[in-house]
């Protein structure tokens, strides 16, 4: 679909990919983005819209979805992360990631559904990362939250298409935001997750793979436990021995 001319909503909108987003839809013709956040006075381009909204709130996500009736993309980028081993994750933190990264996603999902609808078809834009499909040990239930929602969003793909509306799935490894800041590796800027996202939309792909390590790991998949996880293990090994 075309950006230009068209209403969006970014979920996470104040820094980083989120940010990115916002401004990149602008940059494409946008009338009006939409910039949500737990807290809205940490929106502060004038260009943008802010919205107060926490997604682990249904009631909340229901009650801007009748308020801001005119949207037609809506990017699911709201996400948190830790950094936790699989068995020793505390189990609050792994139900927080998946209370953002994946039952946000959902209740975003079926809340704005109607409206894109309603709005000649529209999309979905989901963030979702290389993690979705390799289940880092050290990001265990980070990894396990982002697959859930790599799953939910193939499955509401083939529903939305029903309703003329288009899904992008999002996969990139590490970003330099502030989620990432104290990993010493190369990072992807969140311009160029943006622009590779929202140019999958507008080409109709329904997948954005933004940078090399998601293609490689993607091609594993077919064989992962041969092709890909000996590399993982070999990495935490040198980590546990670091």
């Amino acid at each position: 679909m075309k950006i230009k001319g068209s209403v969006a909503l970014v979920t996470g909108a104040n820094r980083g990919i989120g940010k990115a987003f916002a401004e990149e839809l602008l940059e494409r013709g946008a009338t009006k983005v939409y910039a949500a956040a737990r807290d809205a006075a940490t929106i502060t381009d004038p260009r943008l819209t802010p919205v107060a909204l926490d997604v682990t709130d249904p009631a909340a996500v229901a009650a801007a979805a009748a308020e801001f009736a005119d949207v037609a993309i809506v990017v699911n980028n709201a996400g948190i992360a830790s950094g936790n081993l699989a068995l020793s994750a505390p189990l609050d933190v792994a139900r927080n990631e998946l209370e953002v990264n994946y039952f946000g996603l959902i209740a975003m999902t079926q809340a704005f559904a109607p409206v894109v609808a309603a709005n000649g078809g529209g999309a979905f834009v989901n963030m979702l990362s290389v993690v979705s499909w390799a289940a880092y040990p050290v990001a265990a239930t980070y990894s396990a939250s982002k697959a859930a929602a790599w799953s939910y969003t193939n499955a509401a793909r083939q529903q939305l298409k029903t309703q003329g509306t288009e899904v992008v799935a999002v996969h990139v490894g590490p970003v330099d935001t502030d989620m990432q800041a104290g990993i010493d590796i190369a990072k992807t800027p969140p311009a160029d997750v943006a622009r590779s996202a929202l140019g999958a939309l507008e080409a109709g792909r329904p997948e954005a793979i933004v940078d090399e390590l998601s293609r490689n790991v993607k091609s594993t998949l077919h064989d992962d436990l041969t092709l890909l996880y000996p590399a993982l293990e070999t990495q935490f090994a040198a980590y546990l021995a670091s």
